[in-house]
């Protein structure tokens, strides 16, 4: 998702294109004011022009109704809608301006997620369940009673949207909390009770390491037993950070899972007391980043580049036989050996770099082993 104001053109629509040509699948903008609405078909066009065809989502909380009647060019421009049953209004109201987002989306043949947030979970919903589980002779804890509104929520919003015409395989649902073990929880519980696709998130994972492994252990749980249809990590971006930091973790997440393919992963031991050296260090960091510049033009023109593995290894212990078992590998010298590198492609020995080189040839021999081993696209 996109962190720019969506009525500045020229900067959402260049966050898109990097978000785009980072990998990211689907692009959501904040659709919030009349501004924005008007500038959505704008960005459309803009990105026309940059040759980026990504899918636009248009996240609408509180007036979307209003601004897509004022604005139907911007429904029309947008790939989805994504609605939060918990914010379209309050009361009659309610009912009323969620019918009229889903009649905008039937006119416009648009497919809706309907994304349920912990932080703004239908209050007259919540006080109905919290009034029946009163009732119970073992009333269930604040913990549970919050679970159960978010998939109530999820299930009933998608029942009035196809009583309202919203074809079945046009709904997506989210359920999305900022607790791991919350979210697999109702996500399990929802995929058991509903087969309309599913995205997956936490609403606030937070920053840095904290964020990536609890997205990580959250969702790896939940893709392991193949739940899940779509997924975002939501990062805290660093101060001037790089948005595309989260399309990254998340195609990480799904590769080394073994579920997609996205581009090839530099595997590298961790280092220890044979490894003073950093050579090995920067190598791997090297070829890695070499690896991620080069990949739009490889798959671009390649077929199955995303596919190749890489080991950049520090010493003689695991590093022959690691280096052996990627397409291309490197075992660089430790501690005490002998100041020779051997390379590996497809576990046969083909070559020893020496001196100071070493990371301009290796780069040649990726070069020469997707220009040999991966086949030109055709049209």
């Amino acid at each position: 998702m996109t962190n720019t104001d969506t009525e500045d053109v020229f900067a959402t629509s260049m966050q898109v294109a990097e978000l785009a040509r980072a990998g990211s699948e689907l692009v959501r903008i904040t659709v919030n004011t009349r501004e924005a609405a008007a500038a959505v078909p704008r960005i459309r066009e803009r990105l026309a022009q940059l040759n980026v065809n990504v899918p636009l989502i248009g996240d609408f909380h509180f007036n979307g109704h209003k601004l897509l009647a004022e604005h139907p060019e911007c429904a029309e421009a947008l790939a989805k809608l994504r609605i939060n049953p918990g914010n379209v209004g309050k009361g009659a109201r309610k009912d009323e301006q969620f019918a009229q987002l889903i009649e905008i989306a039937c006119r416009f043949d648009k497919p809706v997620r309907i994304g349920v947030n912990w932080g703004s979970l239908d209050q007259e919903l919540l006080a109905r369940i919290m009034d029946q589980n009163a009732q119970l002779a073992a009333p269930k804890d604040s913990v549970a009673i919050m679970r159960e509104a978010m998939i109530t929520s999820a299930l009933e919003s998608a029942k009035r949207a196809e009583e309202l015409g919203l074809a079945a395989d046009h709904i997506i649902l989210s359920c999305k909390v900022s607790g791991v073990q919350d979210l697999i929880a109702i996500y399990t519980e929802l995929a058991d009770k509903c087969t309309y696709p599913l995205h997956l998130g936490l609403t606030e994972a937070g920053m840095g390491s904290k964020g990536i492994v609890a997205s990580a252990a959250a969702m790896g749980v939940l893709l392991h037993q193949g739940i899940g249809d779509t997924i975002r990590v939501s990062l805290t971006p660093e101060p001037n950070g790089d948005r595309t930091r989260e399309v990254i973790v998340a195609q990480e997440l799904l590769q080394t899972m073994g579920l997609r393919a996205f581009t090839p992963l530099v595997a590298a031991c961790p280092g220890c007391g044979r490894t003073t050296s950093t050579v090995f260090q920067e190598l791997a960091q090297d070829i890695q980043n070499y690896v991620r510049e080069r990949m739009p033009e490889w798959r671009s023109h390649r077929i199955g580049v995303e596919n190749m593995t890489l080991a950049v290894m520090g010493c003689v212990v695991n590093g022959p036989g690691e280096s052996k078992h990627a397409n291309i590998g490197i075992s660089l010298p430790g501690t005490g050996e002998a100041p020779v590198a051997p390379v590996y492609i497809d576990g046969d020995r083909v070559k020893t770099l020496r001196g100071d080189n070493i990371s301009m040839e290796f780069r040649d021999i990726i070069d020469g082993y997707v220009a040999r081993s991966y086949p030109l696209r055709v049209g």
